[in-house]
C-alpha cells in the first residue's frame, strides 16, 4: 500500500497518474452530464458563423484577392476558434465551484502534488475544448472546404494545442477567483479582444498599421491561422495566412507551456491564507 510518506519522498511505486486520471475524468463526465453547457459550447458559435457568415456575405472582399472565398468559409476557423477559447476557458469555472463545494480543498490536502491537480485540469479542459472543436469540423463541407487527410490531422493538432493553451489561461485566472461572476466579467475582458484581435473575423492585410501588430502579438492569431492553413493543406489562398503552420505550432506550444508552468507556480504559492 503507498503511504503518503512514499508519494512525498518520490517512491518509484507512487504515480502521478492515478490522480491525474481521476480528476480528469471527473472533469469531462461533470461537463457531458450538463447538457445546456454542451449546447451553449456549440451551439452560440454556431449561430455566430452562420448569422455573421451570411450577413456579411459577398460584401466581403479578401484584402489578399483571393475573390472565390466567401465569408463563410473565410470565418469558419475563427468560429472554431471561438468553440476552443470559450469551451476551454470556461472548463476552469469548475475550480471556483470546487473551492464553493470544499472538494478542491480536500484535494489540495490529499498526498498528491499541485502539479498533479493542475494537469488534471487542464487536460480535462482541453479534453473538452477538442472534443467540442472536433465535432464543429463535420460542418467544413457547409463551409465549401475539403481539406486533405493531412490537412485533417495537422488542424487536430493544432485544435488540441490551442486547447491545451486556452486551459492554461483559463486556470490562471480562476485559481483565485472567489465568485464565478469576477471570473465571467474578468474573462469577457480579455477573451473577447483575444478572439477579435485574432484574425478570425477579418484578415490582419486590411486592418489599421496598429491592429496588424496586435494581431501578430496576439497568441492565440497564431492558433487562428494555423488552422486556417492545415484546412488548405495543398496550398492556401494568398496572403489567407500570417506565418507558416510549422510558426504557428511552435508559438502555440510554447504559449501554451507558458500557461501550464505559470499555473503550477501560481497552484504551489499560498493565496488568500490558502494552503
Amino acid at each position: 500500500m503507498t503511504t503518503p510518506t512514499q508519494i512525498e519522498s518520490g517512491d518509484p511505486r507512487s504515480s502521478i497518474w492515478l490522480p491525474v486520471a481521476s480528476l480528469w475524468w471527473r472533469e469531462v463526465v461533470r461537463f457531458y452530464r450538463q447538457p445546456s453547457r454542451v449546447i451553449g459550447g456549440l451551439g452560440s458559435p454556431l449561430l455566430f458563423w452562420v448569422l455573421i457568415g451570411s450577413g456579411i456575405g459577398s460584401s466581403f472582399r479578401n484584402p489578399a484577392g483571393d475573390a472565390e472565398m466567401n465569408y463563410l468559409e473565410y470565418f469558419f476557423p475563427g468560429t472554431l476558434t471561438m468553440i476552443l477559447l470559450f469551451t476551454a476557458i470556461f472548463s476552469t469555472v469548475s475550480l471556483i465551484e470546487d473551492r464553493r463545494e470544499g472538494f478542491l480543498q480536500a484535494v489540495l490536502v490529499a498526498p498528491i502534488s499541485r502539479g498533479s491537480i493542475v494537469l488534471s485540469k487542464i487536460l480535462g479542459g482541453t479534453t473538452l475544448a477538442a472534443l467540442q472543436g472536433m465535432i464543429f469540423l463535420f460542418l467544413l463541407p457547409l463551409a465549401g472546404v475539403r481539406p486533405s487527410l493531412v490537412g485533417l490531422v495537422a488542424a487536430v493538432l493544432m485544435i488540441v494545442l490551442v486547447a491545451f493553451a486556452m486551459t492554461g489561461l483559463g486556470f490562471l485566472v480562476a485559481w483565485p477567483m472567489e465568485s464565478t461572476q469576477g471570473f465571467h466579467s474578468i474573462m469577457n475582458l480579455f477573451l473577447i479582444p483575444l478572439w477579435l484581435l485574432s484574425g478570425a473575423l477579418f484578415p490582419a492585410e486590411g486592418a489599421a498599421t496598429a491592429v496588424q501588430w496586435v494581431i501578430r502579438l496576439n497568441p492565440v492569431s497564431y492558433g487562428v491561422t494555423g488552422i486556417r492553413e492545415a484546412l488548405y493543406w495543398r496550398g492556401l489562398p494568398a496572403g489567407a495566412a500570417l506565418l507558416s503552420w510549422v510558426t504557428c505550432v511552435l508559438v502555440t506550444f510554447v504559449f501554451g507551456l507558458f500557461t501550464f508552468a505559470m499555473s503550477v507556480v501560481l497552484a504551489l504559492r499560498p493565496a488568500g491564507g490558502r494552503r
